[in-house]
């Protein structure tokens, strides 16, 4: 958790530099209606910081829960509201687009949860539970009946994992935390659709990982590791159904894909080849 805080804290560095320095490419990600998506998660990672530092630094994580769950607000509101605008590109609709808004309100709801803010993270998880179900049936239709999906922007389907099991992990967490009563038909629902999302990945990676790995297969990270969370604090509430018995494997393939992930990266950085071309080149 100190290893996670500690990266998050020299990636947001980062990317502020980018703005002082690049100031040009950073304006032209903001305007682009498929990067413009993952501006938002830096409001995400803040909150999410404040999980980590919190046993440590109490006062210190309330600031940060409360500057990230702020940021991936306003950030999502701008982002709605300039998409509800029209003009958008079709053949750009993806899943990243469920990470302005469902990422965003449900990891606020899960840190608000896990600090104790119940009342705010029931807020937070009706913003992003609605803000899912509106967006699930605009991403599979154009993923159905679009054109299909450019290569570049196929890791991206890793995200069509997050919304259930994310969404769980912050239904929990304003419902007890892993204090809380064993899980009744409401969690273990979400619990079912994510694991189908996630057999639904697998039977598609042959087609998903046409390309050699890059940056944006970290999509798959969210989604993988939140499930087999998911499993972990369903066991601590004293379920011993279906979700318990896969936790182990569940615990396993996180492991191994964010192994897999974490080589490939550091494979691309040794080549100098990890980031894409930038918009403005």
């Amino acid at each position: 958790m100190l290893a996670s805080f500690g990266i998050w804290v020299l990636l947001l560095g980062l990317y502020i530099t980018k703005w002082i320095w690049q100031r040009n490419e950073a304006i032209a990600e903001w305007r682009h209606p498929f990067q413009s998506c993952y501006i938002g998660l830096s409001g995400v990672s803040t909150a999410l910081a404040a999980v980590a530092i919190a046993p440590y630094l109490h006062g210190l994580a309330i600031v940060l829960f409360a500057v990230g769950s702020t940021a991936q607000l306003l950030y999502g509101l701008i982002f709605t509201g300039r998409s509800l605008q029209g003009n958008s590109e079709v053949s750009l609709i993806s899943p990243a687009l469920y990470l302005p808004t469902v990422a965003g309100n449900f990891v606020s709801s899960f840190v608000a949860g896990y600090l104790h803010f119940t009342s705010l993270g029931i807020i937070f998880f009706g913003a992003g539970l609605l803000s899912w179900l509106s967006l699930e049936s605009l991403i599979n239709g154009r993923l159905n009946y679009g054109k299909s999906l450019p290569v570049a922007l196929r890791p991206s389907l890793g995200i069509l994992l997050a919304p259930p099991v994310v969404g769980l992990i912050g239904y929990l967490f304003v419902t007890g935390g892993i204090e809380g009563a064993k899980p009744g038909l409401f969690p273990q629902l979400l619990f079912g659709y994510g694991l189908f999302q996630l057999l639904l990945l697998v039977r598609m990676m042959p087609w998903i990982t046409t390309q050699r790995f890059v940056a944006s297969y970290w999509a798959f990270s969210f989604g993988i590791t939140a499930i087999a969370f998911d499993a972990i604090v369903f066991i601590l509430r004293g379920d011993n159904g279906l979700a318990a018995q896969l936790a182990p494997a569940l615990f396993i393939l996180a492991n191994g894909v964010l192994t897999l992930l974490i080589i490939g990266t550091i494979v691309k950085l040794v080549h100098g080849n990890l980031l894409p071309p930038t918009l403005t080149s």
